[in-house]
């Protein structure tokens, strides 16, 4: 494990040291305000099971005087996830806690929280960016794409979600501690990379959110709308770099082959988040994460002269699509700028 050194982040004799830190880039979570939250509890199954019934078809056939219909079972469609276990730690020596200028224990343990939601919200992508339903900017697979969102291929997207019955956002997870939801305009959700901000921007119709009066945005991350489709970026979904076609006036890693850019629409409950319930955080609250901080200077077998600190976090979670039909993942390339 690599340690925090002191000459890592030594001493700054030469130059005075501004007592307020610079900003630091912060991981962006948005995936985590747009599924459904079904907390596990502790100590009951590794494995959780999504249940739903399957609907009834319509009874078209007229009753028959004084003869009763033929019964309906009721049938069951099953969902599995299996919670898997995430962490980090961080060590930190009795030198650098000593003799260091800069609050690092305090850094670590702020870090440390970011790293969390990083973690989960990658996790998040990884599980509904692998969703089965898939549409093109162009032709029919990945490595042709190198064309730019158009309002059409949002339409074309937006007409399967209706024709699969998809509901459209109504509210979504308010960010608070407890799990709370906020009201919103009914609309579909796409979520996607900032590098198509300018080409979204461009779709005929789009409305951003400096427009939006009363309307109530998702979070601060939402860019704007675009018929009944409401647009939020983040820099943290990463391209498939190289993998569409001939780059043009694309984005593109290498300068060759353009990169390709999952935009990920969605309706309600297309996929959910299973923390751990009931882990508890310093203050008591329920948490999905558990925070751990052992300072410097605590004696015991393995660390008889107290040199080493530790912060760290672990947290059971996982993500995992609830309906295929009600996700799509529509591949675009970026104009370059």
């Amino acid at each position: 494990m690599a340690r925090t050194a002191y000459g890592d982040i030594s001493q700054r004799t030469a130059a005075y040291a501004y007592t307020k830190h610079l900003e630091h880039a912060e991981p962006v979570m948005v995936l985590a305000k747009f599924g459904d939250v079904k907390p596990i509890p502790k100590n009951k199954a590794e494995t959780v099971k999504f249940r739903r019934p399957i609907p009834f078809e319509a009874a078209t056939t007229p009753l028959t005087e004084g003869v009763t219909p033929n019964a309906r079972q009721m049938l069951y469609e099953d969902v599995e996830v299996t919670m898997e276990q995430f962490g980090d730690l961080t060590v930190i020596t009795d030198k650098v806690a000593d003799l260091s200028e800069d609050p690092v224990l305090n850094d670590a343990v702020m870090m440390n929280g970011e790293n969390s939601g990083r973690t989960f919200e990658q996790v998040i992508y990884g599980v509904v960016r692998g969703g089965t339903t898939v549409f093109y900017a162009n032709g029919s697979s990945r490595s042709a794409v190198n064309t730019a969102i158009s309002l059409n291929k949002q339409r074309k997207v937006t007409r399967y979600l209706k024709n699969a019955k998809g509901k459209k956002f109504t509210n979504i997870l308010d960010g608070s501690v407890k799990i709370g939801t906020t009201p919103i305009e009914a609309a579909y959700i796409c979520v996607a990379h900032t590098d198509l901000e300018a080409d979204i921007r461009n779709l005929a119709g789009f409305v951003p959110t400096a427009e939006y009066g009363q309307r109530q945005v998702t979070c601060a991350y939402e860019i704007g709308s675009v018929e009944d489709v409401r647009y939020v970026l983040s820099p943290d979904l990463e391209a498939f770099a190289d993998a569409g076609g001939s780059a043009g006036s694309m984005v593109s890693t290498s300068g060759t082959a353009a990169d390709v850019y999952p935009m990920l629409f969605m309706a309600m409950h297309g996929y959910g988040m299973t923390p751990l319930k009931d882990s508890k955080g310093p203050d008591g609250r329920n948490m999905a994460i558990t925070p751990t901080v052992i300072n410097p200077g605590t004696i015991d077998k393995s660390d008889p002269l107290g040199q080493r600190g530790y912060v760290g976090w672990k947290g059971w979670f996982n993500a995992v699509r609830l309906n295929e039909t009600w996700l799509v993942r529509l591949e675009v390339a970026a104009t370059a700028l």
